[in-house]
């Protein structure tokens, strides 16, 4: 449960698949996809399936959603 004032990610479960789209500095906005890996009030941790680990900023958070487990390969 979200208290009031706490942004949505810090309720949800390590290990979810989640998607981030992130403003850039440079204007415009990219999505990250992959596992929660960390979470606080000030960032949240993204592994994508390639590995690569991906820190996103609160303050650059746009939109976040929990997302469904992705199809198995193949």
């Amino acid at each position: 449960m979200v208290r009031v004032g706490e942004p949505v990610w810090m309720a949800w479960p390590l290990g979810s698949r989640v998607t981030i789209r992130r403003r850039l500095a440079e204007g415009g906005y990219a999505d990250t996809v992959g596992r929660l890996e960390a979470a606080d009030a000030d960032h949240v941790e993204v592994r994508h399936r390639s590995g690569q680990l991906r820190r996103v900023e609160a303050g650059q958070i746009a939109i976040a959603h929990l997302i469904e487990a992705a199809p198995p390969p193949g």
